[in-house]
């Protein structure tokens, strides 16, 4: 497996170079860039095909792989929304992320699928991602880019029996899962979820969290919290996964690039338990 670390593990406005350099220096095989709205930094909604080759052949100097793409565009525009046109919002977001993952060699972009709410109940929020989803495959299957539904705290897809129906409806080698090891902790146990979605899951964020916390405040660093990454690991390797673990943390105030160091060093720690 590869070590991998997201964008957002660094302070917002970080120079894309700079996060290349504090990843390679840090030992890191891999980052995973965020699509940001227009005038972000590093890939944006507005980001040519020259633009993205550009940010390949920095990360290609730095011996870095690009081998994800992730977004928080999805939060503000979702796929499970009441109002029409916010879900096709959400829709161009991401055809967007498959086109530019194409342009620069990402196999993989990660997709949240909506949020259940007050507004919007459970059944609605099922019936509308999915048929979202199935607006997007044919995009997918143009530019041969895959889509990591995650598991996240949006009060949806909440076992892992119930995510694997959900992808296996889809009915399409392009859908798979996205799995989150420290978003299921507090109502599961991962190396269970990894057992059940076994080769449906295409990448692997990693972080870590406290269930004596119990809430958002409670994830923490990696070994820091209650992830029995032994476990996690074993059932990594039982089903024969081989891409990267994807290190997403909240970054140092204070000299950033010590957080991968840090993390670096916890991976390694997780990858020989």
């Amino acid at each position: 497996m590869l070590k991998g670390i997201n964008q957002w593990c660094y302070p917002e406005g970080t120079p894309i170079k700079k996060v290349f350099e504090y990843s390679r220096n840090a030992g890191f095989d891999a980052v995973e860039l965020n699509l940001n709205e227009a005038g972000g930094v590093g890939l944006t909604v507005e980001t040519t095909k020259e633009e993205a080759e550009k940010i390949l052949a920095m990360a290609n100097e730095y011996q870095l792989q690009l081998r994800s793409l992730s977004t928080s565009l999805l939060w503000k525009t979702p796929l499970s929304s009441p109002d029409e046109n916010v879900r096709e919002e959400g829709i161009q977001v991401v055809r967007k992320m498959l086109e530019i993952a194409s342009f620069i060699g990402i196999d993989t972009i990660l997709l949240v699928p909506g949020a259940v709410s007050k507004e919007v109940s459970y059944d609605e929020c099922y019936v509308r991602s999915q048929e979202a989803i199935k607006k997007i495959i044919p995009t997918a299957e143009k530019y041969n880019v895959k889509i990591g539904i995650e598991n996240v705290w949006n009060k949806f897809l909440l076992s892992p029996l119930e995510m694997a129906r959900y992808i296996d409806e889809l009915d399409s080698d392009y859908i798979g899962a996205y799995f989150d090891v420290g978003n299921v902790l507090q109502f599961g146990f991962p190396e269970q979820w990894i057992n059940i979605l076994g080769k449906r899951i295409f990448k692997v964020h990693v972080k870590d969290f406290s269930t004596s916390v119990g809430n958002i405040t409670g994830f923490v660093p990696l070994l820091a919290g209650d992830v029995d990454w032994k476990a996690v690991k074993d059932a990594l390797e039982k089903i024969g996964y081989e891409d990267t673990l994807v290190a997403e943390l909240s970054p140092y105030a204070i000299c950033p690039s010590t957080l991968a160091d840090d993390t670096a060093r916890h991976l390694d720690v997780i990858l020989k338990a």
